[in-house]
């Protein structure tokens, strides 16, 4: 049985393959899950889920299609305006993947989230964790300081691979280096 809560609304979850499920399923705007048969204030569950990459989500074993069900991008569907067919998906406004209320959820293009990521707070006391790192690299401030000074002058002799092959490491280190995606700090 679940409480009626004012603000609250429900709605039924209709997926692929839930006509054969012995339960019915609905999730509400303030980031529920439930089952229930007939009446989802009569005789309805909460249910908690499993996490998935750290995301709420239910796995139903549908006939001809075992899969998962992620909470938030249901709620999103069924409670958030899409403002275009390019807002697949579905971003935390306070970046806690569990707080799956309506309100927190938004449609987003893949440059929106990009962005988002780049604020998360977890992702910027990962940056803070790397930038100050010393042990474990492949390169130390001096030769990242060369790298800069090499890739930087116009009679540069040495291509990108002859370059990394000199420091053996990846081309692709090199780029993120010259773009200040790694070693930014490093002048």
């Amino acid at each position: 049985m679940i409480k009626k809560i004012p603000g609250e609304t429900w709605k039924p979850l209709q997926f692929s393959g839930w006509k054969q499920l012995r339960k019915k399923y609905a999730v509400s705007n303030h980031g529920k899950v439930a089952s229930y048969t007939d009446d989802i204030y009569a005789d309805g569950q909460l249910l908690s889920g499993s996490l998935t990459t750290g995301y709420r989500s239910l796995n139903l074993h549908r006939p001809n299609n075992k899969g998962t069900l992620y909470i938030h991008r249901e709620i999103a569907r069924l409670f958030c305006k899409k403002p275009s067919p390019k807002h697949q998906f579905v971003i935390h406004l306070n970046y806690n993947k569990t707080d799956n209320k309506s309100s927190n959820l938004k449609w987003a293009t893949l440059s929106e989230v990009s962005h988002h990521q780049q604020k998360s707070p977890a992702k910027i006391a990962y940056k803070k964790i790397q930038a100050n790192r010393s042990s474990g690299l492949k390169l130390n401030t001096n030769q990242v300081s060369a790298i800069k000074k090499t890739i930087a002058d116009p009679k540069r002799k040495l291509t990108y691979k002859q370059l990394a092959e000199k420091y053996d490491v990846s081309e692709m280190t090199l780029y993120r280096i010259k773009s200040g995606e790694n070693w930014a700090r490093v002048k």
